[in-house]
């Protein structure tokens, strides 16, 4: 069974040269490493100001990324694995034990 979500990838040229795949992995992990710093930057803001013009930036950043993200994924680049049903129902059960804990 295959357990991979993807589309036909689309072949770039190999070689030492770099393709249209590494020019936007390389963006996308770019805008991975801007969205962490934002995260840190917005939670040490010194007011509201400055808090809501990191969070605009940061909106800007994610929204990006996914458009690069989905965009990798169109042309095969990106691949997905499938959960299995049983893994997704432990996580579940993990993740709610977790959060009725919190709400002793």
């Amino acid at each position: 069974m295959n357990n991979k979500i993807s589309n036909p990838k689309i072949e770039v040229p190999k070689g030492i040269m770099l393709n249209d795949k590494d020019y936007i992995t390389s963006l996308l992990t770019g805008l991975k490493n801007l969205e962490k710093n934002y995260v840190v930057a917005m939670t040490e803001a010194s007011n509201e100001n400055l808090y809501q013009k990191y969070k605009e930036i940061f909106d800007n950043i994610t929204s990006f990324q996914r458009t690069v993200y989905e965009l990798m994924f169109q042309f095969g680049w990106y691949q997905l694995e499938k959960a299995e049903s049983n893994k997704i129902e432990q996580k579940y059960q993990t993740l709610l034990k977790e959060y009725q804990d919190l709400q002793m």
